[in-house]
């Protein structure tokens, strides 16, 4: 049961959405229904009183044109229908449901004066599961419009949905704007990539951990004193889950090496500034999906609309281009690794772990493949935020570009799980050749989860499904 009240929706419950294919249990909070009930009226009243963004003028560069002498539902209609203007492919259907679960939630913090009609039924298309009809391109940051607006005229009747349906609900004046003003879209994909990256780094360290004792690794990159002194959080909180996983209690034994590769090594240094980053991107996502974007807010504890700039996310996007980028180095180490297990001097086993006669090829395409998906993420991590745009006659001249870097965060999730996958494959496969005893070590879990999905045939063969198998366990190792 997800609670949806306008304060305390998380990013769990947001994947949780995205999930669940039909209809969703969600508890919408009565008190905040009445609260967003009396942002409506107070909204009505202003607009009658004095001018209202939106609801008495133009939007963008027409936002000195006062609208008069046309009923103000018209004037809403309009709205919706010249932004409903979405291209390219349609979204993708987790992330529409994502949207609306989170576009609900916003809504009910109280302060966007869309009506309660349009609320309600918008409730009732994320509990049943009705999907619209949403296109992926047309936001740059600065409010996900055509795809709300999308949403909004399949909400009243005008546009179609591609699963279930809602009775249609009229438009009330004023609707178009407060129910557009929002960046559901984006946080949408956003969380949803934030989340497979925190999936993908916690499973990194059990990948890793099994490569550190395939390759014999040396402890004292991960010893207490050593991290104590540069006590950066998310070094500090990987060496620690890194001695978890390997049993290092007391004096644990010493490696082959007087120093191993660095990525072995330098795997909390480079690892740390991911597992901060990708908090932080997550406590923003926090603060988002809970917020109130709405240009203008309705205050009815101040009763008066304030216009302001909400809608711009540039703490989402810069957070974004900051968890890709520490990410993009994770990878570089993992396929480092990969590297040194096809490597008879680190190992003491054939080159690529090969087992057959001689010049058999073993594991030698992981290398090709690791590092094409390394390339496919070193482009997502390129910073989405050094561009900019002036639109709207030159009123609006700034954006985030946070649409792109969510894009660009799913992208990167992609090819990371390709990446660490390969080094999933050579590790298992090194440690049954050596057959390696991890009856004491807590990482024996991610070893026995690996094995279980993993061809233990070591002829020459193709090894796509060994990938794909090493793919889907990652979830399992991430929680052990």
């Amino acid at each position: 049961m997800i609670r949806v009240d306008g304060r305390t929706l998380r990013c769990a419950d947001v994947v949780t959405a995205a999930a669940t294919e039909g209809p969703l249990e969600t508890d919408v909070s009565i008190a905040a229904l009445r609260g967003a009930e009396h942002a409506w009226k107070l909204a009505e009243d202003l607009s009658t009183r004095r001018i209202v963004y939106g609801r008495t003028t133009g939007v963008g560069a027409n936002k000195d044109d006062v609208v008069t002498g046309e009923d103000p539902v018209e004037h809403g209609r309009r709205l919706l229908r010249s932004h409903a203007g979405g291209s390219g492919d349609t979204m993708p259907r987790g992330q529409v449901r994502a949207m609306m679960l989170i576009r609900l939630n916003q809504l009910l913090a109280g302060r966007s004066g869309a009506s309660p009609a349009l609320i309600g039924a918008l409730a009732t298309a994320v509990k049943t599961g009705a999907l619209p009809l949403v296109h992926r391109f047309g936001a740059i940051g600065t409010g996900d419009l055509a795809p709300l607006a999308e949403t909004a005229l399949a909400l009243t009747g005008e546009r179609p949905w591609v699963r279930g349906a809602v009775p249609p609900v009229p438009v009330h004046a004023g609707d178009a704007l407060a129910f557009m003003s929002s960046n559901a879209a984006t946080l949408a994909e956003a969380t949803l990539a934030a989340m497979r990256l925190d999936t993908l780094t916690r499973a990194s360290h059990a990948v890793a951990a099994l490569t550190y004792i395939a390759l014999d690794g040396n402890p004292e990159a991960y010893a207490t004193p050593v991290h104590e002194a540069r006590p950066h959080a998310g070094q500090v909180a990987c060496a620690a889950e890194m001695r978890r996983l390997l049993g290092m209690h007391g004096t644990p034994r010493p490696g082959r090496r007087i120093q191993d590769p660095f990525g072995l090594r330098a795997f909390p240094q480079v690892q740390g500034p991911a597992l901060d980053a990708i908090h932080y991107l997550r406590d923003v996502l926090a603060v988002e999906v809970n917020a109130s974007t709405e240009n203008p807010m309705i205050s009815t504890v101040h009763g008066d609309a304030y216009h302001h700039a909400h809608f711009h996310t540039a703490y989402v996007s810069t957070a974004l281009d900051q968890a890709r980028a520490t990410v993009h180095q994770v990878a570089e180490l993992s396929v480092a690794r990969l590297g040194d297990l096809l490597e008879p001097e680190f190992t003491g086993l054939r080159p690529f772990l090969a087992a057959g006669p001689a010049g058999s090829s073993g594991l030698m395409i992981l290398e090709y493949v690791a590092h094409d998906a390394l390339t496919e993420l070193r482009q997502a991590a390129l910073p989405a935020t050094l561009g900019t745009a002036v639109v709207s006659r030159g009123i609006e001249d700034h954006a985030s570009f946070s649409t792109q870097a969510a894009r660009a965060g799913t992208a990167a999730a992609a090819a990371y799980q390709q990446v660490l996958a390969c080094e999933l494959v050579a590790a298992v496969r090194a440690l049954r050749i050596r057959k390696a005893e991890l009856v004491d070590l807590p990482v024996r879990d991610a070893y026995a989860a690996a094995s279980a999905v993993l061809d233990p045939c070591l002829d020459d063969r193709p090894l796509t499904e060994d990938i794909a198998h090493a793919v889907e366990i990652l979830d399992v190792l991430a929680r052990i």
